[in-house]
């Protein structure tokens, strides 16, 4: 059932009730004067409600501060000034809910609230306003309409007939409160006018309020304005192409210059290109389409094209992430490298737990037949990553890595690009091999353009010259391989992880030969394992004999050789099955190439081995020392560098310097003068961890005492006879190992190298760790 009250015609505005019951109001204010419509919902509001309608249908409605709790008091809740209003209309719904429509009456201020009914009664004082107009008041008036107009103008929402009554209204308070219940201001601002009793200061308070409600206004009106705009270019320039393609159909031009345009502009949609790139093809595409077929450049903008569109920008493969399943593919693909093995798994177990984490920069430094460029290949099975290999041995020209800028006839995006177009996919693993090769010319510096591709903070937005928009490199997992480190920039070194990979002792290599040499050169050359063996001895014979590398590729070549002969005995039927031993290695490789002269030399006194590293692994030299009738002359032979010939130098000097604890006639000196040499002589030498061989040496020379046999020694000296470390020592003891040495000096400070040293070749040598020279001498010296 729906009640309705009509307006009471004899309501007195001077004549107010000082008690009025108190409506609370949530999301709304009323101004004196102003019509609001409200919505009663709770059971005590609506019978305030009724019981206003029986009476004089006054009410007081004040704004809550918050919504009000059923634990909390609700007069805490409310401000100190609201507005008595008059119920002009009331209807009752079905769910007992009451709608108003009621009319603002005057201001008034809470003195306080009165208990003993349901719903909240206060004692008020009502507030009446003293106008007084002068010039100042007039002309925030006219402010205020003049902006007000504005903003009933801009807002759709607002009838025009707000302004005519907005100019009606003669009294400053009654614009201020009208403009105010009907901008949209914010609850706590409109309360803020509410409570703003200065006529003056509130008109002032309207128009701030007003002119930040317009300046809203206009910034919506521009950016509407601005996207219709764009609307209407998009439709007017599709209609225009649609008019063109009609014009050149009716003139029968109609030829593959426009189907292809129309090709590349579906690959570029269908790439989704980054903003840069796409901006960039629209751009191309847009010159492409004005040009004719025969001009040059329609070529250059056709090629740019076609690059930009068939690079993978966001195809990437999935990572295969079974941690296990790789350590298995690295264990198949490679015996031994332990370290290298173990870094790959950490990445991936960093890569698991964390799929957004950049990807290393790893650097593999061995010699030559180590396994670093098929490592590569074994990285990219484990993971399930595309592979591409770049080779940088001999690279000079810049624009190999960056690009050409597109102004040159021919131009081609560098080698970083070209592979991550035939990757098909933005992560691969990228192979940079031979990086410690790379030169620099008047055509630029490619290792410091490779600055920029392998660091992880910056080729992100990797620039070619040729693309000239950025392409990310970030997820790329790039991997170098060099010889030596010394050759390669500081920092570029700076910017890769290092990770060393040494020569192989024999038995690794037997394994090796067994498990993957000999398998892929006999299915190389059509042999069955059951129509060639090869044996252990004759395995190690061909290892000492006719090879003498730290890597294996002249293993394999030798083991092709077999191969061969083997193959030639079968096809001429001359055997079904060849098992190959000890002496039958000399049939098929010829005489022995390499003998150990070990003994020979050090039965003479004055000639000591000595262990060098080389960028092909480590290998033993000879240090030999003799003395002739002269006058206290040294000299050196055997293209010696500037810092081993220091060496020797101090070493000498030492040795002048203690002739009494060394037990050295003091005359010998000025009646002989030392000779140094250190075979072979072609090869140049330098590094100064041969100063403890050249020292033992002088000293074995001048005391006429051998060295003790299969023994071995490396170290720098000083002028007081300290030992200080040096480099390189796995190699060095590899080297040692393979020529059967069982006794070695190294400095102490270089005993924590060993860790890195197989097990059993530490087990088949005795090591002395030493940092004074009469330590080496005491243990070098055959006493007789």
């Amino acid at each position: 059932m729906i009640q309705q009250a009509q307006q009471q015609k004899n309501f007195d505005p001077d004549n107010l009730p000082e008690k009025l019951s108190i409506l609370p109001l949530f999301d709304a204010a009323l101004f004196p004067k102003m019509v609001l419509p409200l919505v009663v919902m709770q059971g005590e509001s609506v019978q305030l409600v009724d019981e206003a309608m029986a009476k004089d249908r006054i009410i007081g409605l004040v704004v809550a501060k918050n919504p009000i709790k059923e634990d909390s008091d609700p007069r805490k809740e409310l401000e100190e000034i609201g507005t008595s209003a008059l119920i002009l209309k009331m209807a009752k719904t079905e769910d007992n809910k009451a709608q108003l429509l009621v009319q603002g009456l005057s201001r008034f201020q809470v003195n306080d609230y009165i208990d003993g009914k349901p719903y909240l009664e206060a004692a008020i004082t009502h507030i009446s306003e003293a106008e007084k107009k002068d010039r100042e008041v007039e002309a925030l008036m006219s402010n205020a309409l003049d902006i007000f107009s504005k903003i009933v103008q801009l807002s759709p929402g607002l009838p025009p007939e707000l302004i005519n009554m907005a100019k009606s209204i003669q009294e400053a308070g009654v614009l201020a409160d009208m403009v105010a219940s009907t901008i949209n201001a914010t609850l706590d601002e409109k309360q803020k006018i509410l409570e703003t009793l200065d006529v003056k200061k509130r008109l002032k308070e309207v128009t701030r309020l007003v002119n930040y409600q317009l300046d809203i206004l206009e910034l919506g009106n521009k950016i509407q304005s601005q996207v219709k705009g764009d609307m209407d270019k998009r439709q007017r320039e599709y209609y225009l192409r649609e008019q063109l393609k009609a014009i050149r159909e009716e003139l029968g031009e109609t030829d593959e210059t426009t189907v292809e345009v129309e090709d590349y502009r579906a690959r570029i949609e269908a790439k989704n290109l980054p903003d840069e790139a796409k901006k960039e093809a629209d751009r191309e595409l847009n010159r492409l389409s004005r040009m004719h077929p025969s001009s040059s450049e329609y070529t250059v903008a056709s090629t740019y094209l076609d690059w930009i569109t068939s690079l993978p920008w966001h195809d990437s493969t999935e990572d295969s992430l079974d941690i296990v399943a790789a350590k298995k593919i690295l264990d198949e693909d490679h015996y031994g490298l332990k370290k290298v093995k173990k870094r790959i798994i950490e990445y991936l177990a960093v890569r698991k737990l964390n799929p957004e984490s950049k990807s290393p920069i790893l650097c593999f430094v061995g010699p030559p037949g180590t396994g670093k460029t098929s490592l590569g290949h074994s990285i990219a099975r484990a993971i399930g990553r595309k592979f591409i290999r770049i080779s940088l041995g001999g690279v000079r020209d810049e624009a190999e890595i960056r690009g050409h800028r597109r102004t040159y006839v021919g131009a081609l995006p560098g080698r970083i690009i070209q592979g991550i177009r035939r990757a098909e996919s933005n992560n691969p693993i990228f192979m940079l091999d031979e990086i410690d090769k790379v030169g620099s010319d008047f055509r630029g510096d490619p290792s410091s353009a490779l600055l920029e591709v392998l660091d992880p903070e910056q080729n992100f937005s990797f620039s070619d010259h040729y693309l000239d928009v950025p392409f990310d490199l970030s997820r790329v997992m790039f991997i170098t391989t060099a010889n030596v480190l010394d050759t390669i920039p500081p920092p570029l070194r700076d910017r890769m992880e290092v990770l060393q990979l040494v020569g192989y002792t024999e038995d690794e290599k037997i394994k090796i030969a067994k498990r993957y040499l000999i398998p892929r050169q006999r299915k190389a050359h059509g042999l069955s394992a059951e129509q060639l063996s090869i044996t252990a001895g004759a395995l190690k014979t061909v290892i000492n004999g006719y090879t003498r590398e730290a890597g294996l590729r002249n293993l394999e070549r030798e083991i092709a050789s077999l191969c061969r002969g083997v193959a030639a005995k079968i096809a001429m039927e001359e055997a079904d099955t060849v098992s190959i031993k000890i002496g039958d290695v000399a049939e098929y490789l010829g005489p022995i190439r390499f003998t150990s002269e070990n003994k020979s030399r050090l039965q003479t006194p004055g000639v000591v081995m000595g262990m060098a590293w080389t960028p092909f692994g480590g290998d033993l030299l000879f240090i030999e020392a003799t003395a002739m009738p002269g006058k206290k002359g040294l000299i050196l032979t055997g293209q010696l560098g500037d810092v081993m010939k220091e060496s020797a130098t101090a070493a000498l000097s030492f040795i002048r310097a203690n002739t009494k604890k060394l037990k050295i006639p003091e005359a010998f000196f000025d009646e002989h003068d030392i000779h140094i040499h250190i075979p072979a002589g072609a090869i140049p030498k330098d590094g100064p961890s041969a100063g403890v061989t050249m020292l033992t040496a002088l000293t074995s020379l001048i005391t006429n005492t051998p060295i003790q046999k299969d023994l071995s020694m490396t170290g720098e000296i000083t002028l007081r006879g300290q030992v200080l470390p040096v480099g390189g020592i796995k190699e060095k003891v590899l080297a040692a190992h393979r020529a059967k040495i069982k006794t070695i000096i190294i400095p102490k400070e270089n005993e924590k190298d060993l860790e890195d040293i197989p097990q059993k070749v530490r087990d088949e040598i005795e090591f002395h760790f030493v940092d004074k020279m009469q330590q080496v001498l005491k243990i070098a010296l055959d006493k007789p």
